[in-house]
């Protein structure tokens, strides 16, 4: 440093002048103090921010007084203690990249004042005069501007010693000669951004897009070269997304090194930070292209997919519930892009179809259609790569003629019109009739590992729900993602196993694609089975669920009870319960498939016996009106209706009884039932489920003080002849007591005390 001193006598005492030319990579933070030089009327002061704790927000624009004074250095002095400064002018004024311009060039400001010809920049401040400046050095001459408080002065000061650093900085790093210099800069320019007051997004940012400019443009780097850069930036990275030529570079580096340290040690905050925060991959898919590669780096460790299994571990956390919201769905974005990317070269070889990518990232329209993005998974082999191999476990082989290709590619935009599923890109050709997808061999690497990961997110109670939406349907690997269907058809929640359904009409879901002659079964429809028995345990549209059956899928059902399962003859019977065939012929050929097996003989004989008790409780006589003891129970119920006729009974009250959901089943055989009284009773969702399907003469429900919810009141829209409901001290809430006041019947709502 060259340090001029200059003393000047007087009342205030003498006055010590520091003038400092900083080296480039000279550390910002210095004391906050201003260290006074003097005791004359005005102190110029070394400001440092690090140890005052004071925090600012970066300007980019503001008003400011400003006042130049051009004058012989050795005159400096006598003009700043001067009482009587020259005029100061409003202006403007912009922080622009290189200058600092004004938005009314005239006066003082007529020219930009260029950040490199800035020599210094110094606080001033007046011992009698209430006046906050920031002196700016430049050649032949000085700019002061001056703010209306000492806060906004020290925001101008760092704003613009800011700029004029990274300004500087940009300029050094644009095309380095030696890179053990430039190292040293970028460890600098690191420094500077964390030991800076000033706070905003682009503090961090610059930093880091200059570092990316620096490596794109420079790409013959040695390996170890790549390790000091990416350890000198991973202060930044804490609490910011790489910038996309980081990411490029970060994933060169996975790819190339996926054993070295710095994968485990730098890139593993960073990846949990994108997977915790970020919020559409769309915007920035290259941060989708790094997570893929880091968890392809982890699975060629030694511990190899025992090591991604811990990460995912630890992105869910140690409770039963995970504390980030968008880790589930980053998650399943990263490995849905990745199985997907194994299929691009395949789908985009066939009828010039749009790039799953483009189809992913919304661009349907061909005006919308943007530059592919080079496939980064799937690189080349070596010179000599193997021929491609065709997986077993991905081998996907469509029956189909041309008529049904064609209408399911009329059918409209796949699932929200944003997320196609495997069918529906593959069916792109309706002149072939059998189509076989053959990969590349390293795809088995990347579907192995990603297929796996879809597995460990079954695993997690709170994340299956999510899942269950998001992966609505996907129909490959069949291997590996057929656990996680399995995972979702045992989950008794229904919005889980709701999911195994097609979305709308007309589109397939897993339900189909896995039932006996679906595209995707290969194991005898045991899939298919269970879900059929975890779906009607739970769905309030049973009849509707049994119709469904009937129409689309009677020969799978019959052809599985044939074989002896036994969630298919219980669909079988309920059919014939309910009346939903009406074809004799195939109800005998139902009866026949029954009877062919002794678990079907012997449902089908205890359906008999119901169907005639049912006829003896339907004949008409008994009572109109009934009310049954308190704390009475299901089986006293069940074994009064069993005593006699009922047919005539129109009004019946089971309050202040123990009758649960289960008494439903009892009830639905009361065809002339109009009122029914269940206050205070454990009766829930799933017995008015049941009631709302078959009592269509119900015309008076109360069920005050009983444990249903939306879920199940929802399913009281169907009844037509309601007319009057009470729902006082339930869990009803107002969007579904909204919902039953569309029902035309109904006269009388009560709905006090509830949520």
């Amino acid at each position: 440093a060259c340090n001029d001193h200059k003393s000047h006598g007087g009342a205030h005492g003498r006055r010590h002048w520091i003038l400092e030319n900083k080296p480039l990579l000279a550390d910002m933070s210095e004391s906050n103090n201003n260290t006074k030089l003097g005791a004359g009327p005005c102190k110029r002061s070394l400001h440092h921010c690090s140890s005052s704790g004071m925090r600012y927000k970066l300007l980019h624009e503001g008003d400011i007084q400003v006042c130049v004074v051009k004058h012989p250095r050795t005159f400096l002095s006598k003009i700043l203690t001067s009482k009587f400064l020259r005029r100061w002018e409003p202006h403007h004024l912009t922080l622009a990249d290189s200058s600092l311009t004004s938005a009314t060039p005239t006066g003082y400001m007529e020219t930009s004042l260029p950040y490199s010809s800035i020599e210094d920049l110094q606080l001033l401040s007046w011992d009698n005069a209430p006046k906050y400046c920031v002196q700016l050095s430049f050649p032949g001459g000085t700019v002061l501007l001056q703010a209306a408080n000492s806060y906004l002065r020290d925001q101008w000061f760092h704003s613009l010693q800011w700029k004029k650093k990274i300004y500087k900085y940009r300029k050094v790093l644009n095309n380095p000669s030696r890179w053990d210099v430039a190292l040293k800069e970028i460890r600098a320019l690191v420094d500077m951004a964390l030991t800076s007051p000033l706070q905003d997004e682009s503090i961090h940012q610059a930093p880091l897009h200059i570092i990316s400019t620096l490596l794109a443009e420079n790409s013959n780097l040695s390996p170890q070269d790549h390790e000091n850069i990416i350890v000198a930036i991973a202060p930044l990275l804490e609490n910011n997304h790489p910038p996309p030529d980081l990411c490029e570079f970060f994933c060169k580096h996975c790819r190339e090194r996926p054993r070295s340290s710095v994968v485990i040690e730098v890139f593993t905050p960073v990846v949990q930070r994108i997977l915790k925060h970020n919020m559409d991959f769309g915007k920035c898919p290259r941060l989708r292209l790094f997570t893929q590669e880091y968890i392809l780096a982890l699975n060629e460790l030694n511990g190899g997919m025992e090591v991604v299994k811990k990460f995912i571990h630890s992105m869910h956390g140690p409770t039963g519930q995970c504390p980030h919201p968008r880790v589930l769905p980053n998650l399943v974005a990263v490995c849905l892009a990745a199985i997907y990317s194994c299929y691009e070269e395949f789908i985009n070889s066939r009828d010039n179809s749009p790039s799953l990518k483009e189809i992913r990232n919304g661009c349907q329209q061909q005006n919308d259609r943007k530059p592919p993005m080079p496939l980064r998974l799937l690189r080349p082999e070596p010179p000599t790569p193997p021929p491609a191999t065709i997986l077993p476990e991905i081998l996907v082989e469509l029956e189909r003629n041309n008529n049904s290709a064609n209408t399911k590619r009329k059918g409209g935009p796949t699932r929200g019109d944003s997320e196609p599923n495997l069918i529906d890109c593959l069916l792109v050709s309706p002149a072939v009739n059998t189509l076989s997808i053959q990969l590349p061999a390293q795809a088995d690497r990347v579907l192995g590992c990603f297929a796996l990961i879809l597995k460990m997110l079954s695993d997690y109670d709170d994340w299956r729900p999510a899942l269950a939406s998001l992966l609505q349907p996907i129909p490959f690997p069949k291997e590996e993602l057929k656990y996680v269907i399995q995972r979702f058809a045992e989950d008794p929640r229904q919005e889980v196993h709701s999911c195994l359904l097609s979305v709308r009409s007309g589109k397939d879901g897993w339900f189909q694609l896995y039932s006996p002659g679906g595209v995707a079964c290969d194991d005898d429809g045991e899939l298919f089975a269970s879900m059929v028995h975890i779906l009607m345990g739970s769905c309030y549209k049973t009849k509707k669920f049994l119709l469904s059956l009937a129409e689309n899928k009677l020969g799978p059902c019959m052809l599985l009870a044939l074989r002896g399962n036994q969630t298919m003859v219980e669909i079988l019977c309920l059919m014939l319960e309910y009346n939903i065939i009406e074809n004799k012929d195939t109800q005998l050929q139902i009866i026949s498939t029954l009877e062919s097996t002794q678990v079907g003989l012997r449902m089908y004989e205890q359906l008999c016996d119901r169907q005639r008790e049912l006829k003896e409780l339907q004949r008409k006589g008994g009572p109109t009106r009934l009310t049954l003891p308190s704390k009475s129970t299901d089986a006293d119920l069940a074994r009064l209706l069993s005593s006699g006729s009922f047919g005539n009974l129109e009004n019946l009250s089971l309050a202040f009884t123990n009758v649960t959901s289960a008494c439903a089943e009892q009830l639905i055989k009361l065809p002339s039932l109009k009122q029914l009284n269940l206050w205070s009773t454990q009766f829930g969702d799933a017995g008015l489920r049941l009631l709302s399907e078959h009592l269509a003469c119900l015309q008076v429900l109360n069920l005050c003080e009983t444990p249903v919810t939306d879920a199940g009141l929802l399913a009281l829209s169907s009844m037509k002849s309601l007319c009057s409901l009470n729902m006082n001290s339930t869990k009803l809430t107002a969007d579904t007591y909204e919902d039953l006041k569309v029902i035309q019947s109904l006269s009388e709502l009560s709905c006090t005390y509830c949520q």
